[in-house]
């Protein structure tokens, strides 16, 4: 099967095929280069998609991928970017193994198929050209017969006519002789033409496009050989990468399998554990008896009552699990002074009262009993606290300390801190000890440079460290107080809650963690600007309905105390107030001017007379 024997007259239609081929050579390569921009983009959609969702440095989200589920979510995001790689590989392969190599062919084929029909319409003018010179003899050698024959004619009527002179006829006998001569020369010039003719044609149709046509159809052949190994190489190129693919797949399901939702409710409880105990229950109150109730010290009761229910479980506050206390009174406790008190001037002059910020090493404990009196006489009241407290972190700008934080999260706060700190110290050392060896080096080698210019470094780093030690004896000074290592009380905070010593240890306990003084405690910060105020306006109806605290005895202010914390009242000397409540062991004494007007006073500031009932009481 040739196209030189079997399509010798369809030259042009070969010519048009041919053509064809390189136009579907063409589309294919169009065709590749279309697949590659598609992969291309697909890998730059997935590698922004991949990115889109990485969670920020530094930022709160990043925390959230200490769980396995958002581990897992990462390991995903990290795959599919090395997934998005693999079809960036697919394209770049495809344009250098397809769509590079086949432009190339292509251009080679066109010339090739240039070069060929060139040559086919070379052969096909040369024997257009011998057929023309066949026709021209045939024509030339059919004009001399026939002029030869004219003449012979004409000699023959010259010899017959009697009138010609012998002259005339000698003269047209000659001419048809020179008439056959050139019949003869043209008849053979005629013969050697269509020898020639018919062996240019042979040759022709049987050699030259027999030959071209055959190169034609090889040259036809290699091109659809080569755009097939193309397509193989297509189907190759994805193959090479689905391996790979695989592995991105094969690690997104070993990620899914790694979640461990028991993990993740552990890291629950670490990341939002407070420390504190649950509240314990509430004492029944015996209203039939006529005289005030007692309260133990461990006793979950509040003594400031004279006889009035303090939790209701009727009318509005029905179906509520909180009691909850008049709103000035919540707001009073809520930003009640948490600095201890200051101690009385030594002068009754205003100026000698040292009303500032007080060094947060001070008792905590004694002000705890308060809070847990106060907590315990008001169950969970401290959920409006730890509603405060969460919506001034949100806030930002909270103590160095951590006093702002539950007690768990505190100590896990001041643990990051040391840990930090200690990091950041051993790589001083770390600085240090390169600079000693290099200075060593300077001294026993003064060419390689100055030892004494390693000094001022030196010594820069010592005051880093010392600086650095310092601060981290501060942090686990802190870290010490909230995990119970070291005593926090000082021996005057000891004396003033001696009379709390015999009360049950554990409730003193839970209730000084839940609830500690701002010496290092978590407490609300009076000096945070930014904290927000708790919100009461579903709980005023509530509030409304208690009565105001009893009197429980006078008090007569020694010296002037202006009450700037919020919390305190001012009062001017030889003033005279109510008492509402006793010192609890911090320090403070609660009193009131008038039903709008109370807080708090150091009691070292005020004498007080409390009468004979409430004492028995």
């Amino acid at each position: 099967m040739s196209w030189g024997t079997e399509l010798w007259d369809q030259f042009d239609n070969l010519e048009k095929h041919t053509q064809w081929g390189i136009d579907v050579l063409e589309k294919y390569i169009k065709f590749v280069k279309e697949r590659t921009e598609i992969e291309i983009s697909y890998a730059k959609q997935l590698r922004n998609l991949s990115k889109k969702y990485q969670p920020k440095k530094n930022s709160k989200e990043e925390e959230e991928y200490k769980y396995t589920s958002c581990k897992a979510f990462l390991v995903t995001l990290n795959e599919m970017n090395d997934y998005a790689g693999q079809h960036e590989v697919i394209s770049e392969n495809m344009t250098s193994q397809i769509t590079a190599e086949l432009t190339r062919y292509m251009q080679e084929l066109k010339q090739e198929r240039k070069s060929y029909f060139h040559d086919g319409r070379k052969a096909q003018q040369y024997i257009e050209t011998c057929w023309k010179q066949l026709e021209a003899s045939k024509r030339r050698f059919e004009r001399d017969c026939k002029e030869a024959d004219r003449a012979q004619q004409y000699f023959e009527k010259m010899d017959a006519d009697i009138n010609v002179t012998k002259a005339d006829v000698e003269k047209a006998r000659q001419q048809a002789q020179i008439r056959h001569q050139m019949a003869e020369d043209s008849k053979a010039e005629y013969s050697s033409s269509l020898q020639k003719f018919n062996h240019e044609q042979h040759e022709h149709y049987h050699t030259h496009i027999p030959n071209i046509f055959q190169k034609i159809q090889e040259m036809e052949e290699r091109r659809i050989v080569r755009i097939g190994e193309c397509m193989k190489t297509y189907a190759e190129v994805d193959r090479q990468v689905i391996p790979i693919i695989g592995k991105c797949l094969d690690g997104i399901t070993k990620a899914a399998e790694s979640i461990d939702q028991k993990n993740d409710s552990q890291l629950v409880i670490e990341a939002f554990k407070s420390g504190f105990e649950p509240p314990g229950d509430i004492d029944f109150e015996d209203f039939t008896q006529p005289m005030k109730r007692t309260v133990s010290e461990t006793s979950l009761s509040n003594s400031r009552g004279d006889g009035k229910s303090e939790p209701k479980f009727g009318g509005k506050s029905k179906g509520k699990l909180w009691p909850f206390i008049k709103k000035n009174k919540l707001m009073s406790l809520l930003t009640s002074p948490h600095q201890p008190p200051p101690p009385p001037p030594a002068s009754a002059s205003p100026s000698a009262v040292p009303n500032g910020p007080q060094s947060p090493k001070q008792q905590k404990e004694p002000l705890s009993h308060r809070f847990n009196e106060f907590m315990t006489s008001k169950p969970k009241i401290h959920c409006f606290r730890s509603l405060k407290r969460g919506l001034s972190l949100k806030l930002g700008g909270g103590p160095e300390d951590f006093s702002n934080l539950p007690p768990e999260q505190r100590r896990k706060k001041l643990q990051q801190k040391v840990d930090e700190l200690n990091k950041d110290i051993q790589k001083e050392m770390d600085q240090r000890d390169a600079l000693t060896k290099m200075k060593d080096v300077y001294i026993k080698n003064p060419q390689m440079g100055d030892a004494a210019s390693v000094d001022y470094k030196l010594a820069e780093l010592g005051q880093n460290m010392e600086k650095l030690r310092l601060e981290a004896q501060k942090f686990e000074g802190w870290l010490a107080e909230v995990e119970g290592r070291l005593p926090v009380r000082t021996e005057q905070s000891r004396r003033q809650s001696g009379m709390y010593e015999t009360q049950n240890t554990s409730a003193v306990n839970n209730c000084a963690q839940d609830r500690e003084s701002p010496d290092g405690s978590y407490t609300e910060e009076q000096s945070q600007e930014s904290e927000m105020k708790v919100p009461m306006t579903e709980f005023d109806d509530e509030f409304d309905d208690e009565e105001p605290l009893p009197t429980i005895g006078t008090c007569k202010a020694l010296y002037t105390f202006e009450g700037q914390n919020e919390g305190t009242i001012s009062v001017a000397e030889g003033e005279l107030l109510y008492v509402i409540e006793e010192d609890k062991g911090d320090g403070w004494t609660r009193i009131r001017r008038n039903e709008n007007e109370e807080g708090y006073v150091p009691t070292s500031y005020v004498e007080v007379y409390l009468d004979k009932n409430a004492k028995d009481s």
